[in-house]
């Protein structure tokens, strides 16, 4: 009797758990899952916002690997993902043990960090925009005073690319700080006390203890920072004025796919982009994942 009555309150359990879950299964299911594979089905028609849309096969990859526009776009994400992520998870991880060390006010200092995590992105890109601005912007007003003439920063094609990574990094270490600040307070303190017991000093005690130990922190950053960075949008397309001669420089595959759906409305031709971002994510999210057994060091 026990054991029916232990079997039946589990199924209740169960139950009651799933019917908790369903409306998020339920939206997960049709605005994710739903909606994915009917964007694989649009990149095989000619789907535009009026009109049924027609199967055209292959035509929209075709058109994809003869088009210049796209191999600008995907030229340059590859650059932001270059810049980006190094620079993300260096910083990072330099900002995390230096908010990890035991200072007076340190806790200011942790807010401070954090501020552009909690920063909406519309807000951060408008505020660069004015930082950068041509004619009365703060960064050409600095360079003014030194006597240098003022730079192009959103407009020229050679630079605009490493000033919307600028903004990039300084937007998304603060969360990866966070992230490493964790790992790093995770980290047992025996094995530096052991470290420094030995006569280990702080350099060594960090790429010999702190690093291997925090591999998988860094681990999680680079990856989710990589998958960012594809899908890098929001400052391009607040900061960029567009037909600007900074505007091809700049753009990336997520932006490509926006201007080809939302303002040309060759919404076909637009998922068939979405789809090769996405398969090109799962390669590189893959590799990475194959990569972890070597590189990360997990602590059993």
């Amino acid at each position: 009797m026990k054991r029916q009555k232990k079997g039946s309150l589990r199924r209740r359990e169960i139950i009651a758990g799933y019917l908790m879950i369903a409306p998020l299964m339920a939206g997960v299911i049709v605005f994710f899952i739903g909606a994915f594979f009917q964007n694989v089905y649009y990149s095989f028609t000619n789907k535009s916002s009026f009109g049924i849309p027609k199967f055209v096969g292959m035509e929209n990859y075709v058109k994809l690997f003869q088009d210049d526009a796209f191999y600008q776009a995907f030229i340059n994400t590859i650059l932001y993902v270059v810049i980006c992520v190094p620079l993300v998870v260096i910083l990072a991880v330099l900002l995390a043990v230096l908010l990890n060390s035991k200072v007076k006010g340190i806790g200011a200092f942790r807010v401070c960090i954090f501020l552009p995590a909690v920063t909406l992105p519309a807000a951060i890109g408008l505020l660069w925009k004015w930082l950068m601005n041509y004619k009365f912007g703060i960064f050409n007003e600095i360079l003014g005073k030194f006597g240098v003439e003022p730079v192009a920063w959103l407009s020229d094609s050679r630079i605009v690319l490493f000033s919307i990574s600028i903004v990039f990094i300084w937007a998304s270490v603060a969360y990866q700080v966070i992230v490493l600040l964790a790992g790093l307070q995770g980290i047992p303190v025996c094995y530096r006390e052991a470290a420094e017991i030995d006569g280990a000093n702080g350099v060594q005690r960090f790429f010999k203890i702190t690093l291997p130990l925090l591999s998988p922190s860094i681990f999680f950053v680079c990856v989710t920072t990589v998958i960012n960075v594809f899908q890098i949008f929001d400052f391009i397309y607040l900061m960029i004025p567009q037909g600007s001669s900074g505007t091809e420089a700049s753009r990336s595959l997520v932006t490509y796919f926006f201007e080809q759906s939302f303002v040309k409305f060759h919404k076909g031709y637009g998922a068939a982009i979405s789809l090769m971002l996405f398969l090109l994510i799962l390669a590189i999210t893959a590799v990475q994942m194959i990569c972890q057994k070597k590189l990360v060091f997990y602590d059993d």
